[in-house]
């Protein structure tokens, strides 16, 4: 695994790369464990503002190492701990204080389109291929696909994408709302250097609270009263207590670029 730190403007793009190509970067227990510690200590640094995930080679991510399966999923101590770190895994990035962004660089597929799904959004270039394919193989989706596929593109297109372990081209993933933006490949990591740049020129704390708030009915359910409560609680603490609410209305007020601390 592979990570640098990209910018051309303000702050910083921090891309990881999963970096078994030869493999189509499958997300074995050491790869889980690696991207864990990973995200932790970038989603703790001030100086980085959105975290990019990507692959190298001609895949995201195939998912799951099927050779290693074959005696993990006897061990019936093990599996259930691995499928455990997993879900913390991707369960995290909905709650580290800045976006995380997927550049789909080809095939994502079963734990593949898992990180995906758990990300706060995606990129795909024009090579990309998505789907689920835990079905043809005789495995189920235990990362996460099953709980977060339908919240992303509704249950009977979930549905059809796990039964039938057909592939989305990207411009189909674009309509269905998997992905945000379709490039051409070359333009991939430039396209999310490009979003992280808008994102820097945000206030870090805003963006920490926007992000908290949006991903409150889609990780833990809230129901529409409860997510308009936490939104009025949240901006107001903000608005209220923060340098970066006025700072914002003086700048514009005056017709100068905010300055935000992030405070």
């Amino acid at each position: 695994m592979e990570r640098m730190a990209l910018s051309s403007g303000p702050g910083a793009m921090a891309l990881v790369t999963l970096n078994r190509p030869d493999e189509m970067n499958p997300l074995d227990w050491d790869t889980v464990r690696h991207l864990r510690t990973t995200f932790d200590e970038l989603g703790h640094d001030d100086e980085v503002r959105v975290v990019a995930v990507t692959g190298a080679g001609r895949a995201f991510s195939a998912g799951g190492d099927m050779k290693k399966y074959q005696q993990l999923q006897r061990d019936t101590q093990d599996f259930p701990q691995f499928l455990a770190d997993i879900h913390e895994t991707f369960a995290a990035i909905s709650q580290y204080p800045k976006p995380y962004i997927a550049l789909v660089n080809g095939i994502a597929v079963a734990g593949g389109i898992e990180l995906v799904l758990s990300c706060d959004l995606a990129l795909a270039s024009a090579s990309a291929r998505i789907g689920d394919a835990h079905l043809p193989f005789g495995q189920m989706g235990g990362g996460g696909v099953l709980t977060l596929l339908p919240r992303a593109v509704g249950p009977a297109r979930a549905r059809e994408l796990i039964f039938t372990g057909r592939m989305l081209k990207p411009q189909e993933a674009l309509e269905w709302g998997l992905v945000s933006q379709v490039v051409e490949d070359d333009d991939l990591v430039a396209a999310g250097l490009r979003f992280a740049e808008q994102v820097a020129a945000k206030s870090p704390l805003a963006v920490r609270n926007a992000k908290q708030v949006l991903n409150a009915a889609y990780w833990e359910g809230t129901g529409i009263p409860g997510g308009m409560r936490l939104e009025r609680e949240v901006t107001a603490r903000y608005c209220l207590t923060s340098s970066d609410a006025p700072e914002g209305l003086d700048a514009f007020e005056s017709k100068r670029t905010p300055q935000f601390t992030g405070r």
